[in-house]
């Protein structure tokens, strides 16, 4: 199993509205970065995600699973990006803040903090309980 994080801006696609679609879960689509599409093509069914509330909030607020691996994603006229069905699995009492990420050393190397424009980025298992112990305290 791998874990990602996956951005969304809260105005445009929020954990609540995620959480809504229930079991059939709903496509993460409209990525145009080769790079993020290189990540979501790299997901696997069963692999989890942490849903990012970008530019309002940037703070993680929840986990979403992988229910579907890459396919065409039917936004892009192109035909050359990609999209996956993500699930809602939970959503954090406390959220975790891009601020409290930043400050501690162990996560310094995140793709989040690196590469603040990326959307949708591999985590590593350390940093990903460092993160869930994190939405906990």
């Amino acid at each position: 199993m791998q874990y990602w994080l996956l951005k969304s801006e809260p105005n445009v696609w929020s954990i609540d509205q995620q959480k809504k679609t229930g079991t059939k879960g709903t496509d993460w689509d409209g990525v145009r970065n080769y790079q993020a599409t290189k990540n979501l093509k790299n997901m696997k069914k069963g692999d989890l995600c942490f849903f990012y509330h970008s530019n309002i909030g940037k703070e993680v607020v929840g986990i979403v699973k992988v229910i579907k691996e890459f396919y065409s994603d039917k936004t892009d006229k192109s035909g050359r990006f990609v999209a996956v069905t993500v699930q809602f699995k939970k959503k954090f009492f406390k959220p975790v803040t891009l601020k409290s990420i930043k400050k501690n050393k162990e996560l310094s190397h995140l793709a989040l903090i690196k590469q603040s424009r990326l959307s949708v980025m591999p985590v590593d298992y350390k940093s990903w309980k460092i993160i869930n112990n994190m939405s906990k305290i």
